[in-house]
């Protein structure tokens, strides 16, 4: 098939012409994208978890408590600041009630419409109140956000002197949406510039430059054509935020193919100048290994599937969705376009010149020789430098406020702020405690029980009085706390109010009650325990993704071990370094909840593929040279073609910082700062230098073929001595031997040593973490302690090994032997996360602090 569809320009252009038109029809069909999105799922927890079976028995249960409220917060200023508040609000509620008021807006409560009731509504020193307006409809629809902007003008207009600003449910949602479709635009413009000002500065030839744009632009075409058909028919889940994501995702993933298949292209040029033959050479060269990393990013999309979080589950097809579409422009569009337009496509360097950049720069054959002369010191380095890195999640936190997500200014979050400071931080989003039972809990002492139960509970600020519903068989009790309600304390308010709830009613007799707690906190409390849960799933599935794309890739055991083990310690160190910047530098609240999976599933998927191309042109190169040299032109061929695709897609996940949300802000900051550590770092450096290392058995169980000897190369001489021995045990002494000038019996000890050590040190990482999931296990379900002191025992005791044997071995072979500086270093690594573990489980709150040691 690829020699029909490359075979000559005329079927070139029908290969373009085909894409164009598939692209033209799905356009056509389709609806809009932004009209299916769903951006109202994204932000709830699993359905089956207590906040939405509450939200639901609520909107059942109690008239009206399906209507999206917003809240007008008016305060006054100066003398009459009391006076003119009061004015204000009955202004606004009047225009609210009247008949001109807006559409959507079904009632007004507030101290206006019920004095007498009215108390919660104004501030003690009743400079400030609210009014609560209730709105029908789905915050999602365009009419619903003009239904707001109009009450907000309708409020700015009979304000007076007051400072007035809408903000709840209704307004954050409005506001929300607003913040998200302005920055669109600005997001793809800046993109399309980004990408074609660096391909121009790459390829040096306009015509090649507007080759990668013009595929992606085909294959987004077709992704959002294809994902609005699927989100319309209810197959899948789109979000703006996804939207977004899926922009960059295609300009970065789209450019990095077409640079590799071009860049092999050119370098066939160099052997073949029949140039359809050289495409199609270029093309079966580089399949492996752009299937792999294709499939590697389609198959972790995938593995969001098993997510229960709406945020996580929804996220991963429409991408998984676009990379495939993507793989298959780049693999048909991009050549027979490139064939379509000629020579031309070199223009104004010329063929010749663009072939010559083909066999790699000088700058690539210096870091090849640095590999090759001093592997060890260059993995000491890195592993210096990402070690140092990681020490920025010492001040990991995570942030479930929307508000203080935004970088604008929004009238919703002033008036947050206004109802915080004058009212308390709890009445911006009470929480409500539902109580079920099957009798009439109006008669008797079960529900003032409960309320008094709640009122005692720590950290609530006020009770209101029970509401009944289904006979009475149903009481709603909103529960306002002292806490900030989407701080991290105020989360972890949810199952004490539950038990306090339940408690009480099994005590005044109502043995068959059902608690539920509902309200945002209690949703944000279920949002944090889904993710929770789900980054530790999806991450295990995507590293076995992982390893099992790369064994299959490079027919080996070994080498997808320390390549996963790379991608693991760049994420540590790029998480290390984002919580650092953002929290520390920036001052941001925390990290945004979701994005710290975000960062895991992107970066490992796409940091994968530079070491899937290194090593795949590794494993090519084998077969004509040893492994020293063969990893050598790894770096030089590779270099130039996967440095420039690093940082085009780093630049295009850039684009995001421009962003006006904290989430996209953190994750595009994470990932351009983790893909130019992968590109620059790890795949040009740590990767080649364990290779180097590992020598022979780099890609175990697969062992490289004897390469054919220059034809001037004699056979050795008959008489020439023998080599040693063959097996693990002459092969490690005589190779100790050779690194320190030992004799044979020293070689012999130092090996069994040396095997020794790695026994030990596979003890120690194996107790380590065990150690780690004891202590998850321990407190986060809150489960016996003794698995915990279990494994610190082992870890303890093989750490003290470990640290001994060290010591030892490089003592016995008088520290020649440079590998022990890694492991020196290796044996840092465990007591160091350990500490940054229990640091976060502190600081989030899985931990208790240490208690106070009692008198003596």
């Amino acid at each position: 098939m690829l020699r029909r569809l490359l075979a000559s320009r005329r079927s070139a252009a029908a290969v373009v012409a085909l894409w164009v038109l598939v692209a033209g029809l799905l356009a056509g069909l389709a609806p809009a994208l932004d009209s299916v999105e769903d951006n109202a799922s994204a932000n709830l927890p699993p359905a089956a978890s207590d906040s939405m079976k509450a939200r639901d028995l609520i909107r059942a249960e109690l008239p009206g408590q399906d209507m999206t409220p917003a809240v007008i917060v008016v305060h006054g200023r100066g003398e009459r600041a009391e006076a003119e508040a009061g004015a204000a609000v009955a202004r606004i509620t009047g225009a609210l009630s009247g008949a001109g008021r807006p559409d959507r807006v079904v009632e007004v409560v507030s101290a206006a419409t019920a004095p007498g009731g009215g108390a919660d509504l104004v501030s003690r020193d009743r400079r400030t109140q609210m009014i609560i307006a209730p709105l029908s409809g789905s915050p999602t629809d365009e009419s619903f956000r003009d239904a707001v902007d109009a009450v907000r003008t309708l409020a700015a207009d009979r304000a007076g002197p007051t400072e007035v600003a809408v903000t709840g449910p209704a307004g954050i949602a409005a506001d929300t949406v607003k913040v998200f479709g302005g920055g669109d635009k600005v997001l793809l413009l800046g993109t399309v510039l980004l990408v074609l000002l660096t391909l121009l500065v790459i390829y040096r030839s306009p015509l090649m430059a507007l080759v990668p744009l013009l595929a992606v632009g085909v294959a987004m075409r077709v992704s959002e054509a294809a994902g609005a058909l699927l989100a319309d028919a209810g197959i899948i889940t789109v979000s703006s935020q996804t939207a977004s994501i899926m922009t960059v995702l295609l300009f970065g993933v789209g450019t990095d193919y077409a640079l590799i298949i071009t860049a092999r292209y050119r370098e066939a040029l160099l052997d073949e100048p029949d140039r359809p033959r050289a495409m199609r050479t270029a093309v079966r060269r580089t399949a492996e290994s752009v299937l792999a990393s294709a499939s590697t990013v389609v198959l972790a999309m995938f593995a969001l599937l098993a997510a229960v979080s709406p945020a996580l589950r929804g996220f991963g097809p429409y991408l998984a969705l676009g990379v495939a579409v993507m793989a298959a422009v780049a693999f048909t569009f991009v050549p027979a376009l490139i064939l379509l337009l000629g020579g031309g496509v070199f223009w104004p360097g010329g063929v010749d010149r663009a072939a010559a950049r083909g066999r790699g720069a000088g700058l690539w054959h210096r870091v090849a020789a640095l590999v090759g002369r001093a592997p060890v010191r260059v993995v000491s380095a890195v592993l210096v430098l990402l070690v140092v890195m990681s020490a920025g999640l010492l001040g990991y936190r995570e942030s479930y406020n929307t508000l203080s997500g935004f970088r604008t200014a929004t009238e919703s979050a002033q008036g947050q702020r206004l109802i915080q400071a004058q009212f308390g931080p709890g009445e911006t989003a009470p929480a409500t405690v539902v109580v079920r039972s099957g009798g009439d809990l109006r008669s008797g002492t079960a529900a003032g029980a409960v309320a008094d139960a709640l009122a005692g509970t720590d950290d609530v600020g006020r009770v209101g009085a029970p509401r009944f519903g289904d006979g009475g068989r149903t009481a709603f009790y909103d529960v306002v706390l002292d806490l900030d309600p989407y701080g991290s304390e105020a989360l972890d308010t949810v199952d004490p109010l539950g038990r306090a709830a339940r408690t009480a009613a099994h005590d005044a007799g109502v043995a068959d009650a059902t608690v539920l707690v509902g309200g945002e906190t209690a949703r944000t409390a279920d949002i944090r325990s889904a993710l929770d849960r789900d980054t530790t799933l999806v991450a295990l599935l995507i590293l076995a993704v992982v390893t099992a794309v790369l064994g299959l890739l490079l027919r080996s055991l070994l080498a997808p071990l320390y390549l996963v083990a790379t991608l693991v310690l760049s994420f540590l160190a790029t998480l290390g370094a984002t919580t650092f910047f953002t929290l520390t530098v920036l001052g941001d609240e925390g990290i945004g909840n979701r994005v710290t999976a975000y960062i895991f599933v992107f970066l490992v998927a796409l940091g994968v593929d530079y070491n899937i191309f290194i090593m795949s042109r590794f494993k090519q190169e084998l077969r004509t040279l040893p492994p020293a040299r063969a990893i050598g032109a790894a770096i030089t061929r590779t270099g130039g073609v996967v440095s420039s695709a690093g940082l085009i897609l780093a630049a295009t996940f850039a684009v995001l910082m421009t962003q006006p949300i904290r989430e996209l802000f953190q994750f595009g900051f994470a990932m351009a700062f983790g893909i130019l550590l992968d590109t620059f770092v790890i795949r040009p450096l740590l990767v080649p230098a364990v290779v180097r290392l590992l020598g022979d058995r780099a890609l175990w169980p697969t062992r490289p073929g004897t390469p054919p000897p220059p034809a001037d190369t004699a056979p050795p001489a008959s008489d020439a001595p023998a080599p040693p021995a063959a097996g693990p045990a002459g092969a490690t002494a005589v190779a100790v031997a050779k690194a320190t000038g030992a004799t044979t019996a020293t070689g012999a000890t130092t090996g069994l040593l040396l095997r020794l050590f790695t026994w030990v040190a596979v003890v120690e990482a194996c107790t380590w973490a065990g150690l780690l999931a004891g202590m998850y296990v321990k407190y986060v379900p809150e489960t016996t302690e003794l698995g915990v002191r279990i494994f610190g025992a082992l870890h303890g005791a093989a750490f003290v090994a470990y640290v001994l044997l060290t010591v030892l071995v490089a003592v016995r072979l008088k520290w020649r032997l440079g590998r022990t500086t890694i492991l020196a270093l290796l044996a840092a690594v465990p007591p160091f996360m350990t500490v940054a573990f229990e640091a976060w489980a502190r600081r989030t709150g899985r931990l208790p602090g240490p208690a106070a040691a009692p008198p003596r």
